[in-house]
């Protein structure tokens, strides 16, 4: 791994133009890799590993809802137990093709609504918890500074890292 003090993240695997992903990477220290549901499938999602792997970028999973029209931005009404599954199921796919290429995956950021629904709703939060803890209780879990999300990880004891967007604007409260 690349040694950080910042960590230079981007979402990758979610589009048809591989090589832009492949470009980036030299340019990133960690990489949330779509994982199916979004976007990307197991073929987007191993090459994109192979990239992170060569160019020393930490693995994530960007689990998403099963929303590839919706490119995973429209919130979903499900149940807490069908977040967890849902999670559950993207996150070991990821992590087993990882393993696989010989990586390891390193931490879990959600994707889309699924990201801003866990940030707001502490059910919702718990139940990625779940998953992401069932996986592996090393991982780091991305997440919005003071967020629903970050607070149910922080109650389980697991690592959590509290994220900035680069293009956005902050004002303090």
């Amino acid at each position: 791994m690349k040694p950080r003090s910042v960590d230079l993240n981007s979402d990758v695997g979610e589009h048809s133009e591989r090589e832009l992903d492949v470009r980036l990477m030299s340019s990133i220290t960690s990489a949330n890799i779509a994982c199916g549901c979004h976007a990307g499938d197991s073929v987007s999602m191993r090459e994109t590993v192979r990239h992170a792997i060569d160019h020393g970028v930490a693995i994530g999973a960007h689990p998403g809802f099963a929303d590839p029209e919706g490119f995973g931005r429209r919130s979903i009404e499900l149940s807490p137990e069908e977040v967890e599954g849902l999670v559950l199921d993207q996150v070991k796919a990821l992590a087993e093709i990882a393993i696989a290429e010989g990586g390891q995956l390193a931490h879990v950021k959600p994707h889309g609504a699924l990201y801003h629904m866990a940030s707001e709703r502490r059910a919702i939060a718990d139940a990625v918890v779940r998953a992401v803890m069932a996986v592996d209780d090393q991982l780091v879990l991305f997440g919005m500074s003071g967020s629903s999300l970050l607070a149910a990880g922080q109650a389980v004891g697991l690592r959590v890292a509290s994220e900035v967007f680069a293009d956005r604007q902050y004002r303090s409260p």
